[in-house]
């Protein structure tokens, strides 16, 4: 590539780029190589946003009580500003191979990570909100070439990580509709241009509907599901409180509680989420305030985020964000799955596919075990001794050593 800084500059407003092939063709059904390549002037754009925040006023609760902490907030984002080497997450981006192609009207992002076992397993690998791709880079290595890393050439995969439609590279989405069962049948369509016939898919939040309706979707070209979210309503017929333990009733009692004070980000973005993308694409300061109090909320950091995560690896999925000018449509998501009705995101029926589980406690949705097998064929049910929303970045070891362990018996 040249020394101008030309792929993705910001999607919402720019033609991207992609190595030296030109701008993207709307009407691409083939795979084309892309480079990460940010421009300079949107990294010095964000360097001059930051130091103009106007911050609010401090709120006289305890910190965090009423949303994100301004302490926290303005030490972060000081270092985004002055220390942060977004280049430096180019760069490891940029150590994996990354494809651009288009499906269904929509440009798809993705890395495709072929491992030199001769006898690795295709595995697609399915990020969530408010994350993205960079969650799996810890993961990438130990899963493509296990021996390099503690493991056995038997369990190595070939990897495919896409951007959902709407998030970091994948851009924006330009029409209504996308929903976890549209993105789903992308992704088989995905799969199948990529010559795999037949694969295992693991995913988490939004991944884990997505990879739930490739198994309703194409259940024959799975060889099994491993997820580390699984939303199982409570049955309507019946005693829906029927081998639940002790235990998985206090789970329940907390997973209510804590609706009444963690789901206000879900209605926003499942009625208005354009009204609330004008100050998060405006002011990264904001983006990172509504980005960083999931993390917290969400993760196994016990309330304090550093002790779950660098600054770095949070700036790095924020700036992804911000770059691609993508969080009104990651958001959309949620209004578009709203729309839809619950069919479009949930399992309806049985998903008729091997199913593993890695139970993180400190995950936001922990259904009681009856009630996720009478929608998935579970055949391995890992409790797991720390961790949350975000298992590939915040526990690599532990959501490795089970993606393994799983499809050892399963692939």
């Amino acid at each position: 590539m040249s020394g101008e800084r030309r792929a993705a500059t910001c999607l919402a407003a720019a033609p991207l780029h992609h190595g030296n092939r030109g701008p993207y063709d709307p009407h691409m059904t083939s795979i084309e190589p892309f480079v990460v390549d940010i421009a300079e002037t949107v990294l010095v754009d964000l360097r001059k946003r930051l130091a103009r925040t106007r911050w609010p006023d401090r709120s006289p609760s305890p910190a965090w009580i009423d949303g994100t902490d301004i302490d926290h907030l303005q030490s972060l984002c000081e270092h985004w500003r002055s220390g942060f080497d977004w280049r430096a997450v180019e760069n490891r981006l940029n150590a994996h191979p990354q494809y651009l192609t288009e499906i269904d009207g929509q440009r798809i992002h993705f890395l495709h990570v072929r491992s030199s076992s001769p006898t690795a397993r295709p595995l697609l690998l399915c990020h969530g909100w408010p994350g993205s791709v960079i969650e799996f880079l810890d993961v990438i290595g130990p899963l493509a070439e296990p021996e390099a890393h503690g493991g056995h050439a038997d369990d190595a995969f070939h990897l495919v990580v896409p951007s959902l439609p709407g998030y970091g590279f994948s851009g924006p989405t330009t029409e209504a509709g996308w929903t976890p069962a549209r993105i789903a049948g992308a992704f088989a369509v995905l799969m199948e241009r990529l010559g795999y016939e037949r694969f295992g898919a693991q995913g988490g939040d939004w991944g884990s509907m997505v990879v739930s309706q490739l198994g309703l979707q194409v259940p024959e070209r799975l060889s099994a599901i491993h997820l580390n979210m699984v939303i199982a309503p409570k049955p309507r017929d019946g005693d829906p409180m029927a081998g639940v333990s002790e235990a998985e009733q206090a789970d329940l009692a907390r997973m209510r509680a804590a609706g009444t004070e963690e789901m206000g980000y879900q209605a926003i973005q499942g009625t208005r989420p354009q009204t609330l993308a004008y100050g998060l694409t405006d002011s990264p300061a904001g983006l990172a305030a509504w980005i960083v109090e999931k993390f917290r909320a969400w993760s196994g950091c016990g309330g304090d985020l550093r002790a779950s995560f660098t600054d770095d690896q949070l700036l790095a999925n924020i700036t992804l964000y911000w770059v691609t000018g993508t969080i009104n449509s990651s958001m959309r998501l949620y209004r578009e799955t709203r729309r839809a009705g619950a069919g479009a995101s949930l399992p309806d029926r049985p998903v008729p596919v091997p199913m593993g589980y890695a139970r993180f406690p400190a995950d936001g949705f922990v259904p009681p075990r009856a009630w996720v097998e009478r929608l998935y064929d579970v055949r391995r049910w890992t409790v797991m001794p720390r961790g949350g929303h975000f298992a590939a970045m915040e526990e690599p070891g532990l959501f490795v050593d089970d993606v393994r362990a799983f499809f050892r018996e399963h692939g």
